[in-house]
């Protein structure tokens, strides 16, 4: 992508290293350290390894220069869906409302409840904030098989596209839904809001392209490589050597990357209904 010159945006907030330990009250320690010395083990260690110590991290903290380009192009792409994004809202009739860009590491709390980095980017709708350890993308590669610029400003796009389900009324209409019928019609829905945030994340692609020249050759097929790779039926072959179908909450890779695909040919909001067909047609 060509980012260059870019504008970041300032809809961020940086927690990168200020997570603190989780205490184990004066109890808590005395148990965990007790058990280690009759066990043979080193009792400080142990407190410690198992967050007893309620340490501030922030202290010992520093970001590598990669993170640091990482940091900037996130802030550049949310940048980018806030221009695209408030023009497809003005359109509409609508005031867009950015979402905030939040870069933690290990693990946050946010409004949503606590989650790892393991756990891979997050969009929370209580505090309409875009989650992300960025070792997410230094993790993708080794991972999936697949990176490159576009495939993680396709992820970011992704989350930002929750949040425009959000504002847009979808996210909470299926929710209540979801809370009212089985577990596999519950997942069905999820597959739907999934797959039309994968939908938002190309008609942000055809847009950003449209007002910057930001595309380059390749990129939409690193996104496309990217949204095959995290299929409900690709990730659950590779784990376990076949797919459940009835517990899918994402989409298949081939799914994800025709919305993927879809959003960015038509750039037309109005053809991401991924609600009225019927759900073996999506």
């Amino acid at each position: 992508m060509r980012l260059n010159g870019r504008r970041e945006s300032r809809n961020v907030r940086d927690i990168r290293g200020k997570g603190k330990g989780v205490g184990l009250g004066i109890g808590g320690v005395i148990v965990v350290g007790l058990l280690a010395w009759i066990l043979g083990g080193d009792p400080v260690d142990a407190i410690q390894q198992a967050g007893g110590l309620n340490y501030d991290t922030e202290s010992k903290y520093v970001p590598t220069a990669q993170e640091e380009a990482l940091a900037k192009f996130a802030k550049q792409v949310l940048a980018g869906t806030e221009d695209v994004w408030s023009a497809q809202f003005q359109k509409l009739g609508l005031t867009y409302e950015p979402p905030t860009l939040v870069l933690f590491t290990n693990s946050v709390q946010s409004a949503c409840g606590g989650a790892s980095a393991s756990s891979g980017p997050f969009y929370c709708s209580a505090d309409k904030s875009v989650y992300i350890d960025l070792s997410f993308f230094s993790n993708m590669q080794r991972e999936f098989g697949t990176a490159g610029d576009f495939a993680y400003a396709y992820v970011i796009a992704h989350e930002v596209g929750h949040h425009v389900q959000n504002l847009l009324g979808t996210l909470t209409q299926a929710n209540q839904i979801m809370r009212q019928v089985s577990q596999t019609e519950a997942n069905q829905i999820s597959v739907r809001l999934e797959l039309q945030a994968d939908f938002y994340a190309g008609l942000w692609a055809y847009h950003d392209d449209a007002m910057y020249n930001s595309l380059e050759e390749g990129d939409i097929e690193e996104g496309l490589a990217i949204a095959a790779r995290i299929g409900d039926d690709y990730l659950q072959k590779a784990s376990r050597g076949y797919a459940v179908p009835e517990t899918f909450n994402h989409g298949t890779s081939a799914q994800r990357a025709r919305w993927l695909k879809r959003g960015y040919s038509t750039g037309d909001i109005t053809k991401g209904d991924t609600f009225s067909p019927k759900y073996n047609s999506l």
